[in-house]
């Protein structure tokens, strides 16, 4: 194929050209914001502009959105800081066990250091109950953390309703909600979570990669996890990351702008399933998703990782899951008890409000020539 086929939208999205655009403009304007100069202060004003933007679309004030440099930056500020605010309560974190690797590899950590975790497991669609939750706390609890958006099979877990849950118990529990496929992706706000914490990241809406924000509740004083000029009101030190600020900022608007995005996000991907059950019959849905954006299939009896490979051949880019497990099994997958072949067949497909038909259409062949010249395995 001479034109790149993708649906691997949910690892990351190429830049937009509005982000482009202003990203070249802020990279003309070197000035470091922190300075005191006029120049300087021109710089520190695109700052501020890019920080109002991003916060409306979060929901929140300015001075409760941080910039750091990528969302797994913000979950680790979110929840170390978090943990250690909250030591006096105790030394209890609750979260799933279909969490980003951003958070679990940091709850693991955690744990290494004297914290105990409770990992709620989804059911066999990949969804967690606010009751499930509920019976999990205790008088120890200190810190909740649940995902809005599972990156791999598109279910949104109901964060709000667990909030709620979890403020009921004890309004001193820290929540914490990763919300980085879903910035942008639902319709409400991410402030309307409720949240205490919410991380998001710029490269998966058309930003470019080493950009992201973690929302801080006015009232909740985390301290900060890098020290040293005391940038971003003393929270996240670094001289500011202009450019990329410029460029996410750019990339909210645009996106902001595209009312229609999520339906039409969703119709593409409806379609695709449609095409994709009729040229392949044996082909199962793990997940449709409720996120407009990602969905999860199954080739039972096939490998995904050599279905990616040959796919990737072809031109035609699919995953088989997080881009952060580098070919590792999905935790996810697994999580949800699904039988072996079907973890062994596993693929997410992710889509954007520009994927179309004939891509859809193009998809659907080239999975079914994988699948017909490809040996089924023995599992």
């Amino acid at each position: 194929m001479d034109k790149l086929i993708y649906f691997d939208y949910a690892a990351t999205t190429p830049v937009r050209p509005e982000a482009v655009e202003a990203m070249v403009d802020a990279l003309g304007q070197f000035g470091n914001p922190s300075s005191r100069y006029g120049y300087a202060r021109q710089a520190a004003q695109r700052v501020k502009e890019g920080r109002e933007t991003v916060a409306a679309a979060v929901g929140c004030s300015p001075a409760e959105l941080f910039f750091t440099s990528c969302g797994t930056e913000s979950d680790n500020w979110a929840l170390r800081r978090g943990m250690e605010l909250n030591r006096r309560r105790g030394k209890h974190i609750v979260t799933t066990a279909i969490e980003h690797a951003a958070v679990l590899e940091t709850c693991k950590d955690l744990e290494r250091q004297g914290y105990e975790v409770t990992y709620l497991k989804p059911d066999r669609a990949g969804r967690i109950g606010a009751g499930q939750l509920a019976a999990a706390l205790r008088p120890d609890t200190a810190l909740v953390s649940m995902m809005l958006v599972n990156n791999e099979t598109g279910v949104i877990l109901p964060v709000a309703d667990c909030v709620r849950a979890v403020k009921a118990f004890d309004p001193a529990i820290l929540f914490h909600c990763d919300a980085v496929q879903g910035f942008l992706k639902t319709p409400e706000p991410l402030a309307r979570l409720g949240a205490d914490l919410v991380a998001v990241s710029g490269h998966k809406i058309g930003a470019p990669k080493g950009i992201g924000a973690l929302y801080i509740k006015k009232g909740v004083r985390l301290r900060p996890l890098l020290t040293g000029g005391g940038q971003e009101e003393g929270l996240r030190s670094g001289t500011e990351a202009t450019t990329q600020i410029a460029a996410f900022s750019a990339a909210v608007r645009a996106v902001s702008a595209d009312s229609a995005r999520l339906e039409r996000t969703a119709a593409i991907k409806e379609y695709a399933l449609s095409k994709l059950k009729e040229a392949l019959p044996r082909l199962e849905i793990i997940s449709q998703g409720d996120a407009p954006h990602i969905c999860a299939i199954t080739l039972p009896g096939y490998k995904s990782e050599v279905v990616v490979r040959v796919l990737g051949d072809q031109g035609v880019c699919v995953s088989s899951g997080s881009a952060c497990h580098k070919g590792r099994p999905s935790h996810v997958f697994a999580a949800m008890n699904l039988p072996k072949p079907w973890l062994d067949g596993a693929l997410r497909l992710s889509f954007s409000p520009g994927s179309t038909r004939e891509e859809a259409d193009a998809l659907a062949a080239a999975l079914k020539n994988a699948a017909d010249t490809l040996f089924t395995t023995l599992s």
